[in-house]
């Protein structure tokens, strides 16, 4: 597996973005039959193209979204109230979600690309990229954001694009 050249990841997005974003519509708006089962069929070969540790891109540039459980949960790991911990490293955006109030993510590791509260990470990383949740027309108003941030993502929807071709349904 190559490791991802975030650089050239971040033209080729630019580059395809539009035409994507087209095709995640096209597939929204009239989703082909199966396809649910066509994404948990992709999920495991992108899983082999792609590494998260040689990215962590997500983590850079993003911020995920605090459940109140989260909060608890990582404020308790801390020995923090849900309240101190807000604090000191949250924000509440206009929808009234808690979020980072930096980016890159405080809990990343810069150096080794690794979370150090991985095994007690909000349940939005945990489930980061989505690529294969169940009824996938629900996410595909997501995947259309994380297009530009995740090579995960992209691969998942150039996949989708040569097995939902006309030329690959003929064949």
């Amino acid at each position: 597996m190559e490791p991802i050249n975030l650089k050239a990841f971040k033209a080729k997005s630019a580059l395809n973005r539009r035409k994507m974003k087209i095709f995640l519509t096209k597939v929204e708006n009239n989703p082909p039959r199966g396809l649910d089962k066509l994404a948990e069929k992709i999920e495991p070969e992108v899983w082999k193209e792609v590494d998260c540790l040689t990215c962590s891109n997500c983590c850079r540039s993003m911020t995920p979204t605090f459940t109140d459980a989260d909060v608890k949960r990582i404020a308790a790991h801390f020995s923090q109230t849900p309240d101190e911990f807000r604090k000191k490293w949250l924000y509440k955006d206009r929808g009234g979600d808690w979020m980072n109030t930096k980016t890159p993510c405080q809990f990343l590791d810069l150096k080794t690309n690794m979370c150090s509260i991985y095994e007690i990470r909000p349940a939005d990383c945990a489930g980061f990229p989505h690529l294969s949740k169940k009824k996938m027309t629900d996410y595909i108003h997501v995947h259309k954001q994380n297009l530009e941030y995740c090579p995960a993502t992209y691969k998942m929807v150039e996949k989708m694009q040569v097995l939902l071709s006309p030329n690959a349904q003929k064949g």
